[in-house]
Protein backbone atom coordinates (compact mmCIF):
# COMPACT_ATOMS: atom_id res chain seq x y z
CA UNK A 1 0.00 0.00 0.00
CA UNK A 2 1.28 3.44 -0.84
CA UNK A 3 1.39 6.47 1.45
CA UNK A 4 -1.82 7.71 -0.17
CA UNK A 5 -3.66 4.51 0.77
CA UNK A 6 -4.39 3.49 -2.84
CA UNK A 7 -3.67 -0.16 -3.63
CA UNK A 8 -4.11 -2.68 -6.43
CA UNK A 9 -5.41 -6.19 -5.99
CA UNK A 10 -2.83 -8.79 -5.12
CA UNK A 11 -4.11 -10.59 -8.25
CA UNK A 12 -2.94 -7.69 -10.46
CA UNK A 13 0.19 -8.09 -12.54
CA UNK A 14 2.81 -5.81 -11.00
CA UNK A 15 4.08 -4.80 -14.45
CA UNK A 16 0.62 -3.93 -15.77
CA UNK A 17 -1.00 -0.54 -15.48
CA UNK A 18 -4.46 -1.88 -16.41
CA UNK A 19 -5.87 -2.11 -12.92
CA UNK A 20 -8.50 -0.73 -10.65
CA UNK A 21 -7.10 0.81 -7.48
CA UNK A 22 -8.98 1.07 -4.20
CA UNK A 23 -8.60 3.07 -1.02
CA UNK A 24 -10.48 2.14 2.12
CA UNK A 25 -11.83 5.17 3.95
CA UNK A 26 -15.34 5.58 5.32
CA UNK A 27 -16.44 3.23 2.57
CA UNK A 28 -14.26 2.59 -0.47
CA UNK A 29 -12.87 4.87 -3.16
CA UNK A 30 -12.15 3.37 -6.58
CA UNK A 31 -10.17 4.67 -9.58
CA UNK A 32 -8.55 3.54 -12.82
CA UNK A 33 -4.78 3.19 -12.39
CA UNK A 34 -4.15 4.63 -15.89
CA UNK A 35 -6.41 7.63 -15.32
CA UNK A 36 -6.65 8.24 -11.56
CA UNK A 37 -8.87 11.30 -11.81
CA UNK A 38 -11.70 11.14 -11.24
CA UNK A 39 -12.14 8.54 -8.55
CA UNK A 40 -15.49 7.66 -7.07
CA UNK A 41 -16.60 6.82 -3.56
CA UNK A 42 -18.81 3.86 -2.67
CA UNK A 43 -20.49 3.72 0.75
CA UNK A 44 -19.38 0.78 2.90
CA UNK A 45 -22.71 -1.09 2.68
CA UNK A 46 -22.77 -0.86 -1.12
CA UNK A 47 -19.16 -2.02 -1.40
CA UNK A 48 -19.81 -5.01 0.86
CA UNK A 49 -22.89 -5.94 -1.22
CA UNK A 50 -20.82 -5.68 -4.42
CA UNK A 51 -18.05 -7.90 -3.01
CA UNK A 52 -20.60 -10.46 -1.78
CA UNK A 53 -22.30 -10.46 -5.20
CA UNK A 54 -18.97 -10.93 -6.94
CA UNK A 55 -18.04 -13.85 -4.71
CA UNK A 56 -21.44 -15.43 -5.43
CA UNK A 57 -20.94 -15.02 -9.23
CA UNK A 58 -24.00 -12.77 -9.53
CA UNK A 59 -22.27 -10.56 -12.10
CA UNK A 60 -21.06 -13.27 -14.47
CA UNK A 61 -22.12 -12.74 -18.08
CA UNK A 62 -23.78 -15.86 -19.43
Amino acid sequence: MTKTGWFKSSYSDASSNDCVECRITNGTSVRDSKNPNPSFHVPAAAWLAFVAGTKADRFVSR
